[in-house]
């Protein structure tokens, strides 16, 4: 069972409140986070780079003390306050018409070292010392990770009462994309009690976006607990330096959108020897030239020389009894970008790319049609009866198989791991 925690937020007074908050650091590059940024966003201090001119290298010293240097002044300005009281907070979210709950709180590094809060994807050791560097020179969380649980009516209930009878601290619409958030302060403390209680019966977390965050989090704790005991202190689990920032959201509110690819070169061959080839593992149809969404599992959209074809993966090319094999990016990768292509490893081969959904198909057909890509496929989405099976069984999905959206808001709040 897990362990969470209320804790006291760092966050911006309600009238700054769009102002300071940002997209996540991992979604914008640094020219592009530099187009973007306010005085106030909090891109400034999870992308310091974009403070100098030219921008440096985002791993640089320069950049990370940039990033503290930010932090301090974003608190002494009054954009950043902290709670004086530990909460819980409700952040809510809504995207083309459909809205989920998320509940903010501190989560405990322990859990994620004895696999309560459960992976589906790998890691990156150099993508986890970058962030276990901000965190460690922050002495905070700055971001959340984005986790979800098995949804739970009473805690569906209770949240529900919070939005009902509350005004949100909270409540604008993001410039941009569009996407409305919202956000309040959960400070009863019965109903506060009553939360950990909850949860403290919940028997698993898992990650749907922040693997990184997540890692490196859990490693910083597990740091500051052997530096304690080094020095000979007491340690009872219980300091805030075990915790990390996390909004987890019930499962079934959450909807992951599709994660499409694109190649290149056709590894030697032609279009229509590609096609030809294609026929063995699948059902072939040509759409034409209007886009082509994947109406189901085991069904793809190519867009290849100005045309769409609808790929159906024939009986007995999949094994849906395996929680890795079921999954249409294994398909996609066994029978078509390793066996036809020669992709071998799509963490590192550099004539694939991927491309969110967010996006849209259309994006995947300028892409081929610009010369750019030779061909593109686009894949059903996965479910999160997927994503779980996979992390309760222990499995690792291939590169970039999800992508949820909308991204969680960074800056409307930040845990601090002193108290």
């Amino acid at each position: 069972m897990v362990k969470i925690k209320p804790f006291k937020g760092i966050r911006p007074p309600a009238p700054l409140a769009k102002e300071v908050a940002s997209r996540p650091y991992d979604v914008l590059n640094s020219a592009e986070a530099k187009a973007e940024a306010g005085e106030k966003s909090l891109l400034h201090i999870i992308k310091p780079e974009i403070d100098f001119a030219p921008i440096i290298d985002e791993h640089s010293a320069e950049a990370y003390d940039r990033a503290v240097a930010n932090f301090k002044r974003w608190k002494s300005n009054g954009w950043l306050v902290q709670d004086n009281e530990e909460h819980y907070y409700v952040y809510a979210q809504t995207m083309g018409g459909r809205t989920q709950y998320g509940l903010v709180a501190a989560c405990h590094f322990q859990d994620y070292a004895d696999g309560k809060i459960k992976k589906h994807e790998l890691t990156r050791p150099d993508k986890e010392e970058d962030r276990m560097i901000h965190v460690r020179n922050q002495n905070a969380n700055i971001e959340p990770v984005f986790f979800a649980y098995p949804a739970d009516r009473e805690m569906d209930a209770l949240i529900r009462h919070v939005v009902e009878s509350q005004t949100p601290e909270y409540d604008f619409t993001a410039d941009g994309d569009g996407f409305g958030h919202k956000f309040w302060v959960i400070d009863h403390p019965d109903t506060i009690a009553r939360i950990t209680e909850i949860f403290s019966k919940i028997p698993a977390l898992y990650v749907a976006d922040g693997h990184h965050r997540t890692a490196a989090a859990a490693r910083v704790g597990a740091e500051k607990k052997e530096a304690l005991l080094r020095s000979g202190g007491t340690y009872t689990g219980n300091e805030e330096f075990n915790y990390f920032l996390a909004v987890i959201f019930p499962d079934d509110q959450l909807k992951i959108i599709d994660y499409n690819r694109v190649v290149k070169d056709l590894n030697g061959l032609t279009p229509a020897r590609l096609v030809a080839a294609l026929e063995k593992d699948f059902v072939v149809t040509p759409k034409g030239t209007a886009i082509h969404k994947p109406a189901r599992l085991h069904d793809f959209s190519m867009y290849l020389a100005g045309q769409w074809y609808d790929l159906q993966a024939r009986p007995g090319t999949y094994d849906d009894t395996d929680p890795i094999g079921v999954l249409d990016v294994t398909i996609l990768s066994n029978l078509v970008l390793d066996k036809l292509l020669g992709i071998k490893d799509l963490r590192t081969d550099k004539r694939i790319d991927f491309v969110g959904g967010i996006r849209g198909l259309q994006e995947l057909a300028d892409r081929v049609d610009s010369g750019e890509m030779a061909v593109a496929f686009a894949l059903y989405p996965v479910s999160m009866k997927q994503l779980i099976d996979i992390a309760d069984t222990g499995n690792i999905m291939p590169p970039k198989t999800t992508w949820f959206e909308p991204k969680l808001r960074s800056g409307l709040v930040i845990h601090s791991l002193d108290e």
